[in-house]
């Protein structure tokens, strides 16, 4: 168990710092900002900045200390002040309906956009106008999925460390290279300039998804670009694209969300990418 005192009041000062992590400028100033349950809390704990881990507190309640005590020894061992405390603290400081009795505060982790670039990405995904923190959180995972080497979250887009957006991420948040704040016509130039194709993805794009496979032209690095949930890509963001490309839709479905249209363009990619060096198979050590 560890050896901390039990946070009795959601007024103490610590669970009040915590909470207000919820809103955007406590987070932009105290560059903190708040994970969720046991496998975000994991995920934390596990990764590494420049400036050493990113897990800098974690509350936990009695319970789930005991159910998940090799994070709570993980966490303590690499720095993190441990808080137990009851349910009623939890429930203050948590932002989901549930909680799983551990909620950790983070250093900010996003990378700069030079140091993007300096790596030679080969797949990315600008999140050039994504105002939902759920669907922002759902690409950033898919992205992690698909092995897309950094993920850009445009000036225009919705915060990377919203709750929502951190939730929906399910960890990935911590498993790729992401951006913040980044005009999307900076980011396309510049990601043109490194060599990357940058596609927009919009369903009434002239081009069609399965047609650029069939012609090979998917191979090489690519950035694809999406927009906003509801009306898509502005035009001028769209002139910015090498081509505007859509998901064919075969079936009598009207169109495709954003999260699994993202989805079918980066696993596109993906495949086109390593069909040189064909596919691993799965029984392979």
């Amino acid at each position: 168990m560890p050896a901390a005192p039990q946070l009795i009041s959601p007024r103490s000062p610590r669970v009040t710092a915590a909470r207000r992590l919820v809103k955007r400028n406590a987070r932009g100033k105290e560059q903190r900002f708040l994970v969720e349950g046991p496998q975000a809390v994991r995920e934390a704990v596990t990764h590494r900045s420049g400036s050493g881990p990113v897990l800098v507190e974690l509350f936990t309640t009695v319970e789930a200390a005991e159910r998940y005590a090799e994070i709570i020894g993980d966490a303590r061992d690499q720095g993190a002040r441990i808080h137990l405390a009851d349910d009623a603290v939890i429930a203050d400081i948590s932002t989901t309906v549930t909680p799983q009795g551990l909620v950790g505060v983070c250093r900010f982790l996003d990378t700069p956009f030079d140091a993007v670039l300096a790596a030679r990405p080969r797949l990315v995904a600008v999140l050039a106008h994504v105002r939902d923190p759920g669907n922002a959180g759902t690409v950033l995972r898919c992205a992690d999925a698909a092995g897309a080497d950094a993920v850009v979250l445009t000036d225009a887009s919705v915060d990377l460390y919203n709750p929502k957006t951190v939730r929906a991420s399910v960890g990935s948040l911590f498993h790729l290279p992401v951006a913040v704040g980044v005009p999307v016509d900076t980011a396309v130039q510049a990601l043109r300039e490194t060599g990357v194709r940058v596609l927009a993805a919009d369903g009434a794009g002239p081009h069609d998804l399965d047609t650029e496979l069939d012609r090979g032209t998917m191979g090489g690095p690519t950035a694809w670009v999406f927009g906003n949930e509801a009306w898509g890509l502005p035009e001028e963001t769209r002139a910015l694209a090498d081509a505007v490309v859509r998901v064919p839709i075969h079936g009598r479905a009207e169109s495709l969300n954003l999260a699994t249209a993202a989805a079918v363009c980066l696993y596109a990619s993906a495949r086109a990418q390593r069909a040189a060096g064909g596919c691993r198979s799965v029984t392979e050590g």
